[in-house]
């Protein structure tokens, strides 16, 4: 007997075949048959009128606290997600060094991390709400050797090997690196191949917030698949994005690239959020100069008049694409601030908070208040986004990060957004090739072989979603608007989600690469 089965179901099998309907058994976990007259099983959800599917894989997220929080968090479960790769833009809780990390190790709740295998085992024991595959972050691993360092000690690129080789045995599936944040953006390439290549051991993916997403999106790119050609390794393109009205229309220099990166045996893909707008730390908005030796020295740099004239003009040097932060892709209507500790500049643009200063003046002493401070950025051209989203290369990733607080809609609404408004409305993919882009197309290139796929012997991560009402009505001012159209999601054949509602069960795991 089986223990569930879906019946009568639209079924997408995550590979972008053609729909069948069909009933999928489910047994112990996995997926044990597809077909009709299937058997009895202990229990029976009728999915006449709605898609089966594989869960849905985030290719790109920052949920790495989440499973900290007191509570279950089901946001992601209400999309269809039931796995996140997580430990992206080169930031991972572990490994920390508080000897040289200015804030000491990351601290997670109560809990300390020193490596990142105790990370995996503390996340695990929280019990997280769906399934997360973590990256180790090299902006991490080179806080845990220099600091907020330019120049890395001796011996520091092999004990920087050492930590990320810890972190692959612990179960780590990739390595990301954030080259427009600090201190990501000291490193060379040199540095990044010699990680990379540990990686590739492993059978690791490299995935890359590139050193630019603006005017230097073109030798950002060329520098990301160079990466990955001299590794011998799979690369993940983050966040694909032409971002700043100097780069608009340059979505098809983003899509050429890696499809010639591929023709020349660089096994190289992207994601995307459907959306806009990017949120990142106010901080990014900087040149990386400016934060080198951590936050005090930055602070005494933004208060020395001299000091903030001469990063101002490396930050506004048209001559200069990569490494000086992305002050020059933005304009002062584009930035809204999202987070930060004056409440009277909390939610409104720059252009509105700037009492008579320059614009480069006002962000100096925003951060100057608030090094923490967080911004959704305007920079976005939909005609990029429409080309990027309809490209096969090209899976869905959220970016989002924790529910809590503030936010931007992505972390409440990329999958549905992405199925109801771009899919049903617009057309953009047809609805298999939408399922692939969120299932098997990011599963299989993160490892994740037993997921991401509807067919026997899967693991049975499944969703059952109305095609006609799913979607998300958040928006950059409310933002945790629960999405429409789930009805049913499985972890691990365990019903997570039954009639759109929440168990309230805690069924994730943390997913390590070479383990069941």
């Amino acid at each position: 007997m089986h223990d569930l089965i879906l019946t009568g179901g639209e079924i997408h099998d995550g590979f972008g075949s053609a729909p069948i309907t069909a009933d999928v058994a489910v047994t112990n976990g996995r997926i044990t048959a597809v077909g009709t007259d299937l058997g009895p099983a202990r229990r029976t959800f009728d999915t006449t009128g709605l898609v089966v599917a594989p869960g849905f894989v985030d290719a790109h997220s920052h949920s790495d606290k989440v499973p900290f929080l007191p509570d279950p968090q089901p946001f992601k479960l209400f999309q269809g997600v039931t796995t996140e790769i997580i430990g992206n833009c080169g930031f991972s809780p572990g490994p920390t060094n508080p000897a040289v990390t200015e804030s000491g190790a990351v601290t997670l709740g109560k809990q300390e991390f020193r490596t990142f295998g105790e990370y995996l085992d503390a996340a695990e024991a929280a019990g997280p709400s769906n399934h997360l595959a973590a990256l180790v972050g090299h902006n991490t691993v080179r806080m845990a050797v220099a600091g907020m360092e330019l120049e890395l000690p001796p011996g520091g690129l092999d004990r920087m090997c050492d930590l990320i080789e810890e972190a692959f045995a612990a179960g780590a599936v990739g390595f990301s690196s954030g080259l427009e944040y600090v201190p990501g953006a000291y490193a060379d390439r040199a540095e990044l191949i010699a990680l990379a290549r540990v990686a590739r051991r492993y059978g690791g993916t490299y995935a890359t917030h590139s050193r630019s997403e603006s005017e230097g999106l073109a030798d950002a790119l060329d520098e990301a698949v160079d990466v990955a050609r001299s590794a011998g390794i799979r690369l993940q393109y983050s966040h694909c994005k032409a971002s700043g009205r100097a780069v608009h229309g340059s979505s098809l220099l983003i899509l050429e690239k890696l499809a010639a990166a591929r023709r020349s045996g660089v096994d190289a893909k992207g994601d995307q959020y459907p959306y806009q707008a990017f949120a990142t730390d106010l901080l990014a908005m900087l040149p990386p100069a400016a934060c080198e030796g951590g936050v005090e020295a930055m602070r005494a740099r933004l208060s020395d008049p001299a000091t903030r004239a001469s990063l101002q003009a490396v930050a506004e040097n048209p001559h200069t694409g990569m490494g000086v932060g992305l002050w020059r892709e933005v304009h002062p209507e584009d930035v809204q601030i999202l987070r930060h500790t004056d409440p009277a500049v909390t939610g409104r643009r720059l252009a509105q908070v700037l009492n008579g200063r320059k614009p480069w003046d006002a962000l100096c002493d925003l951060l100057i208040a608030d090094p923490h401070a967080n911004t959704v950025c305007h920079t976005m051209d939909e005609g990029d986004v429409l080309s990027i989203m309809a490209d096969p290369l090209v899976a869905i990733g959220s970016d989002g990060g924790s529910p809590v607080g503030p936010n931007h809609p992505r972390a409440f609404g990329t999958f549905p957004t992405f199925l109801g408004t771009y899919v049903r409305d617009r057309g953009v993919v047809d609805l298999p090739e939408a399922i692939r882009k969120v299932s098997s197309a990011t599963a299989g290139q993160f490892g994740l072989t037993d997921r991401g796929w509807l067919g026997r012997g899967a693991a049975a991560d499944l969703v059952a979603f109305d095609p006609a009402t799913i979607g998300h009505a958040g928006t950059y001012e409310r933002p945790d608007v629960r999405p429409t159209g789930m009805v049913h999601v499985l972890l691990d054949g365990e019903p997570v989600i039954i009639d759109g509602e929440f168990t309230g069960a805690r069924r994730g795991r943390m997913l390590r690469s070479g383990r069941p």
